[in-house]
């Protein structure tokens, strides 16, 4: 599929991975709008990349929320051919703490929120998605999803966090295999550590520590190259069903 004919639809699109995605698709021409809970984005998005790039609020743990926005995007764009789901929650916090332990609210809010929230995001793009035209390879659409290396590597404390991007990792392959009868493809990137606005709060410290875990490039990822896979994923009509890792060859020891 060509990037510069995309329709495209990014949870999460207003700020880190999900805002360079936002921007690398509408500098490459394609339509794409932004879908976030935060309603001060649409102002933002706005003043950065015009009104051609439309926000709509939604709530990724609202059925009947996801639903409206996608039905809205689907009116203005005349269809759906990419979804990328980077809506999501961080959660650092041990089961058993010094300062309070690991609520059931907690664990279930991360879950809701990263992995169901995906699944709902998923659902609604694959039910607009086999409603368009095939193109010449007999593709109705794609949707990326966002795991994390936590997902294989988590850490103490990352619990909640990793269960729920192992969940989105689980869910790929299933989910690639029942909409291939539509057409659609399904894929994952699990990203390690980025440049995000989460990250920058670091102390420049221990963000330095964390670099230095990077076997290469030795740096912190930036979100360009996220949007960057993110593109080459939807242009390439055999990836389908995989989780491709983002993280330098980083494997994640116990801390």
């Amino acid at each position: 599929m060509e990037l510069n004919k995309a329709k495209a639809l990014v949870t999460g699109g207003g700020s880190g991975l999900g805002l360079a995605v936002t921007k690398t698709i509408h500098h490459a021409g394609g339509q794409v709008a932004v879908l976030d809970v935060d309603a001060s984005v649409e102002q933002r998005i706005s003043a950065e990349l015009g009104e051609s790039v439309p926000f709509e609020f939604a709530d990724v743990t609202s059925e009947v929320s996801v639903d409206k926005a996608f039905n809205a995007v689907t009116s203005q764009f005349g269809g759906i051919t990419l979804a990328v789901n980077c809506a999501g929650v961080m959660q650092s916090k041990r089961v058993i703490g010094r300062k309070g332990s690991l609520s059931q609210e907690e664990f279930t809010r991360t879950i809701q929120v990263n992995l169901i929230g995906t699944f709902v995001a998923c659902r609604a793009a694959a039910l607009k998605m086999r409603d368009n035209v095939p193109d010449r390879n007999g593709e109705r659409g794609v949707i990326i999803n966002v795991a994390s290396i936590a997902a294989y590597e988590g850490q103490i404390g990352q619990g909640a966090y990793a269960a729920s991007k192992g969940g989105i990792v689980s869910l790929t392959l299933p989910l690639a295999r029942e909409f291939a009868h539509f057409g659609i493809r399904v894929m994952t990137i699990a990203p390690g550590l980025m440049r995000t606005p989460l990250l920058e709060q670091l102390p420049e410290a221990a963000r330095e520590h964390l670099i230095q875990s990077i076997p290469f490039p030795h740096r912190l990822g930036e979100p360009d190259e996220f949007a960057q896979l993110v593109c080459a994923i939807y242009e390439n009509p055999l990836l389908n069903g995989e989780v491709i890792r983002l993280d330098g060859a980083l494997r994640m020891p116990m801390l």
